[in-house]
């Protein structure tokens, strides 16, 4: 694969279910990608996506197959857009990075912190892009917040209520900490865009009400330290209808000033102390959100442009900060992320071996926290 330089990117979507279709839509509506290619492993779901998603007059040449790789080889595509379940991240991604494509991967980054490292590992060994779409630190509303946080002086205390009752289906309902996994990962790296600093230590603990239908724990609350001093709390719950929040939840951020309350969909507003409400500004009709966002960032670090925020690297902490909340909702115990991690980089240096393709994580030795958060 030859890599174009300027021009739409030619992306295949990994993964037609409901997430993958999201994806399919929001290439086609992108003007920086070009979707040409489909794959799913279930035989024929790559065509039904894309006859129900992709308008008659677009499907020509868009190839399909349950094999992602021989799908990208025939369509001629740049880069590999990751929608599959967890559990199958690792070998998706790696794969296709070991290919010649990079690669724009849903999150979580991989089912596992060791396998989140392995991947950094083999985007090293490679050169090659790994990019993790944390789609909602991508809400224009939310780095407004950051600002208006940053005139009263910066945030110390960030707390995050979060409640909704969804029914999904499918492995939400069967893991055993489906909020914590699959919901507040959300929260969580949204914290890190508010909060300076490098996150240290996790303390937290689940539950599963009586009516929930969830297999796994569906409530929690999480309790992250940062080595600026500041602290986030998130306390959510994926079986509380009734009074929901939006699916941002809702936000108190406390600085020295003053502070900013956001309740996830509307502008924020700030509060300083002694004086009037201030409301945030509202994003103009060039802001990008959320899938949207993450897919332009992507094409343009190809095309020559900026590291992606949420490059697999960075992305890391996030990773780490939910592998610690559900370690500390088992054992009870605080988790300190610099050990957690440092565990990690010895479980994905194993893992690598056994795989034989990369061997940059040898390169990492100890202290992996120092290293990532340089």
């Amino acid at each position: 694969m030859t890599a174009a330089t300027s021009g739409p990117v030619p992306v295949v979507v990994v993964g037609a279910g409901g997430m993958g279709r999201a994806w399919i839509g929001t290439v086609l509506g992108n003007e920086a990608a070009q979707l040409v290619g489909v794959a799913d492993m279930i035989e024929g779901a790559a065509q039904r996506a894309v006859a129900e998603v992709v308008p008659e007059d677009r499907r020509a040449g868009i190839v399909t197959g349950t094999d992602a790789l021989e799908v990208a080889r025939r369509s001629g595509a740049e880069a590999v857009i990751d929608v599959t379940i967890p559990a199958a991240h690792h070998a998706v991604t790696a794969d296709a990075l070991h290919a010649g494509y990079p690669v724009l991967g849903e999150k979580p980054c991989a089912a596992t912190l060791a396998e989140a490292v392995s991947l950094a590992g083999h985007s090293e060994a490679t050169g090659l892009l790994f990019m993790v779409s944390q789609s909602r630190r991508n809400n224009p509303h939310l780095h407004e917040a950051r600002r208006l946080a940053d005139e009263l002086g910066g945030v110390g205390i960030v707390d995050t209520r979060f409640a909704r009752a969804p029914r999904f289906g499918g492995f939400r309902d069967e893991i055993e900490q489906p909020l914590i996994v699959d919901m507040a990962i959300h929260a969580f790296d949204a914290g890190r865009v508010l909060i300076d600093g490098v996150p240290e230590s996790v303390t937290a603990t689940s539950y599963n009400p009586s009516w929930s239908w969830y297999a796994g724990d569906a409530a929690a609350t999480v309790s992250i330290t940062y080595d600026s001093g500041a602290v986030h709390t998130f306390s959510g719950s994926w079986c509380s209808p009734g009074i929901e929040t939006s699916w941002n939840g809702d936000w108190v951020l406390s600085c020295e000033g003053g502070g900013v309350r956001w309740d996830g969909e509307t502008p924020p507003t700030a509060h300083p102390a002694g004086a009037d409400e201030v409301l945030g500004r509202t994003p103009g009709p060039e802001a990008r959100w959320e899938l949207d966002a993450s897919l332009t960032d992507f094409c343009a670090a190809l095309r020559g442009g900026l590291v992606p925020d949420s490059e697999v690297h960075a992305n890391v902490w996030t990773q780490a900060i939910v592998e610690a909340a559900v370690r500390s909702a088992e054992t009870g115990s605080r988790v300190v992320l610099a050990e957690l991690l440092d565990e990690a980089l010895e479980q994905a240096t194993a893992l690598d071996s056994a795989d034989g393709r990369s061997r940059a994580l040898l390169a990492w030795k100890t202290g992996v926290s120092g290293l990532l958060a340089g």
